[in-house]
C-alpha cells in the first residue's frame, strides 16, 4: 500500500485514477447508457417514419439521447475509454512512455527503497546490496504464468509439464506474486540446483532461504580435531560453542561412546478383543519367533536389520515398536519398509488383525516422548571431558564450585520443577538444530534428538571439573534426504562423514552423532560458565543486539 502511494506521488498514476467511480461501476454505467439510448432512438425514429415526421425534426429528449450516445460510443471505442479520458483530463507525463515491463521494475524498485535502512553487522560498516533488475519473462512463460493464475495449470504440475525445474520455479514464483500481490524480491531464485530436490526434498519451490554457516572449533573429540559447521541466525551461539571447544581442547579433549544404534517405527493394530491383542503381543515377544520375523523384516533392505520388538497394549489395540539398524541412513523409510513386510506376514498368521496405521506414535517421531528418553531412538551417545581448574578460570571465567552448583540447581532441579521431559540441559537444542541444518538433517527431529542430561562434578579434590552429556536419541544420517544437497554435502565433507562409509556400514552416521554430542558438550560448558559468571546478558547485548537499523536488500531475479 505504501509503495502504491509512493508510486502515485512520483507522477506515475494508474489510468483508472482519472475516473470518479471505481472501474467496474464506470464500465457498467456506460454499457447500460449505450444500449439504452440506442434502443430509445430506434423507437423514436420508427415512430417518425410511421407518422411521416421528418427525421431532422428532433425534440429535446432526442438531443439529450444523441449526446449520451456519442459519449458512451467514444468510451467504448477507446476500449472502455480509460486512456481517452485520461488524455483529456491529465497532462502527459514522461512516465507514459514506460512499458508494462518497465512499470513492474519501477514498482519493485520502490518497494525495495521503502525498506532502505542502514545495515550493521556487529561493528561492520553498513553495506547496501543493490538489487538486480527483474528480467521480464519470455512470452511463452508469460502465457504459462497466466494459465497458472487462472487455475488452468496446477502449480504442482509445472515440473512434469515443462521438464525444467528452474523454469518451473521461476514461473510458479511469478504466479504467486501476481496472485497474492506480494513481492518476493528478497527471496533468491538463482544459484540453486532445483533438479536436486525434485521428488525428494521440497515440492513447489519458489526460491531458497539463506542461512549463514559459522564454524566452531577445533573440537578435539576422541583424539581427532573437527571444525563444526553451524547454520544459525542467533548471535553468540557459534562464538559460545567455539569457546567451549577451546576449553575442551586445552584440557586434552573429550571422549564419546555410541552405546546404542537403532531407528524405530511403531504401527498400531486392533483386534476384536483385548485377549487377541495380548496373544499377538506374546507371539511377537517370544524369542523363538524372532528369527522368523527378522528374516521377513531384513528382506526389505541391504542394511536394515531388526534388533528387537517391544509391545504396549491398550485394550483391543496393540502398539508394536520395531527397532532396527539402518547403516548410514537416518532410516525412517528403511524401517517403515521392513515393518510393512512384517505386518503383511502377521496378517496371514492373525487374519482378524486390523492394521490401523504404520505409525501409532509409540515410535515416537518428532514429538517429546518418554519412550525415546528411556529406550532411545537413533543413536544413543554419551560424551565427557575433564576441564582443568586453570582452564575453567582463564577460558571460562568462572570456578568449578559455581558450575557444579548451578548445574544442580538449573539443569537438574530447575528442569524437574518444570516437569521437563529429556530437557535436563541448558540449551542442547540450540547446537543440535544448528548442526542439523548445516548437514542436511531433518530439523524437526531436533525435538527428540535434543533430549539431553548434562552432569557436572568436581573431581581431583574439587580442583577439576568432570562434565558430560547423555543424549539417548540423536537421529542423524549421512546419506539420503538433504544430505545430498551441495551446501549440506560440503559441511558433511568438512567433518569427514560425507556419504556412506566404505568400510563399516553405519560408521559415518555414528561419528556424526558423536560430533553432535561433542558440540553440545562444548555449548553446555560455555553457556553454563557465562551464566555462572554473570556474562550472559552482557554478551547477548553486545553480539546479538544492535542499535542500528538493518538493510537486507538482496539481489533477486
Amino acid at each position: 500500500m505504501e509503495s502504491h502511494k509512493q508510486l502515485s506521488a512520483s507522477g506515475k498514476e494508474k489510468a483508472s485514477d482519472a475516473l470518479p467511480l471505481p472501474l467496474y461501476l464506470t464500465n457498467g454505467v456506460f454499457f447500460t447508457l449505450f444500449f439504452s439510448v440506442v434502443y430509445f432512438l430506434l423507437l423514436r425514429w420508427r415512430e417518425k417514419i410511421r407518422n411521416s415526421v421528418p427525421l431532422h425534426v428532433i425534440t429535446l429528449s432526442e438531443i439529450s439521447a444523441i449526446v449520451l450516445f456519442l459519449a458512451s460510443f467514444i468510451y467504448l471505442l477507446g476500449f472502455f475509454g480509460i486512456s481517452f479520458v485520461q488524455s483529456l483530463i491529465l497532462p502527459r507525463s514522461p512516465h507514459d512512455e514506460i512499458s508494462d515491463e518497465d512499470d513492474e521494475i519501477l514498482i519493485d524498485d520502490l518497494m525495495l527503497k521503502e525498506d532502505s535502512r542502514a545495515a550493521p553487522c556487529a561493528a561492520a560498516a553498513p553495506t547496501k546490496i543493490v538489487a538486480a533488475p527483474i528480467q521480464p519473462l519470455p512470452e511463452e512463460d508469460e502465457e504459462i504464468v497466466k494459465s497458472v493464475v487462472e487455475g488452468k495449470i496446477p502449480s504442482y504440475a509445472l515440473e512434469s509439464k515443462l521438464g525444467d525445474c528452474r523454469r518451473a520455479a521461476s514461473i510458479r514464483r511469478e504466479a504467486l506474486q501476481r496472485t497474492t500481490g506480494k513481492s518476493l524480491a528478497g527471496l533468491p531464485l538463482e544459484g540453486f540446483n532445483y533438479e536436486a530436490i525434485l521428488g525428494q526434498c521440497c515440492e513447489m519451490p519458489v526460491g531458497y532461504v539463506q542461512i549463514p554457516v559459522g564454524i566452531a572449533g577445533p573440537l578435539l573429540l576422541d583424539g581427532i580435531e573437527y571444525s563444526v559447521p553451524m547454520a544459525t541466525t542467533e548471535g553468540c551461539l557459534v562464538a559460545s560453542t567455539n569457546r567451549g571447544c577451546k576449553a575442551i581442547l586445552a584440557s586434552g579433549g573429550a571422549t564419546s561412546t555410541v552405546h546404542r544404534d537403532g531407528m524405530t517405527r511403531a504401527p498400531v493394530v486392533r483386534f476384536g478383543s483385548a485377549k487377541r491383542a495380548a496373544e499377538l503381543k506374546l507371539f511377537l515377544e517370544e524369542p523363538l519367533n524372532f528369527e522368523t520375523l527378522s528374516l521377513v523384516f531384513n528382506s526389505s533392505s541391504r542394511f536394515g536389520r531388526l534388533q528387537k520388538i517391544k509391545c504396549a497394549i491398550a485394550g483391543k489395540n496393540l502398539y508394536i515398536r520395531f527397532t532396527c539398524s539402518t547403516g548410514d541412513a537416518m532410516g525412517m523409510n528403511m524401517v517403515s519398509k521392513g515393518v510393512q513386510n512384517v505386518l503383511d506376514f502377521l496378517v496371514s498368521q492373525f487374519p482378524d488383525m486390523d492394521v490401523l496405521g504404520i505409525s501409532g506414535n509409540y515410535c515416537s517421531d518428532k514429538k517429546p516422548a518418554a519412550v525415546n528418553w528411556i529406550e532411545g531412538r537413533g543413536k544413543s551417545v554419551v560424551c565427557e571431558a575433564i576441564i582443568k581448574e586453570e582452564i575453567v578460570s582463564k577460558v571460562l571465567k568462572t570456578n568449578v564450585a559455581s558450575l557444579v552448583e548451578l548445574n544442580m540447581l538449573k539443569n537438574l532441579t530447575g528442569s524437574a520443577m518444570a516437569g521437563a521431559l529429556g530437557g535436563f540441559n541448558a540449551h542442547a537444542s540450540n547446537i543440535v538444530s544448528a548442526v542439523y541444518i548445516a548437514t542436511g538433517q531433518d530439523p524437526a527431529q531436533n525435538v527428540e534428538s535434543s533430549h539431553c542430561i548434562t552432569m557436572m562434578e568436581a573431581i581431583n579434590g574439587g580442583k577439576d571439573l568432570h562434565v558430560s552429556v547423555s543424549m539417548p536419541s540423536i537421529e542423524v544420517g549421512t546419506v539420503g534426504g538433504g544430505t545430498q544437497l551441495a551446501s549440506q554435502s560440503a559441511c558433511l565433507n568438512l567433518l569427514g562423514v560425507k556419504g556412506a562409509s566404505k568400510g563399516v556400514p553405519g560408521s559415518n552416521s555414528r561419528l556424526l552423532a558423536s560430533i553432535v554430542a561433542g558440540s553440545v558438550l562444548a555449548g553446555e560448558l560455555s553457556l553454563m560458565s557465562a551464566i555462572a559468571a554473570g556474562q550472559l546478558v552482557k554478551s547477548h547485548m553486545k553480539y546479538n543486539r544492535s542499535s542500528k537499523d538493518v538493510t537486507k536488500l538482496t539481489a533477486s531475479t
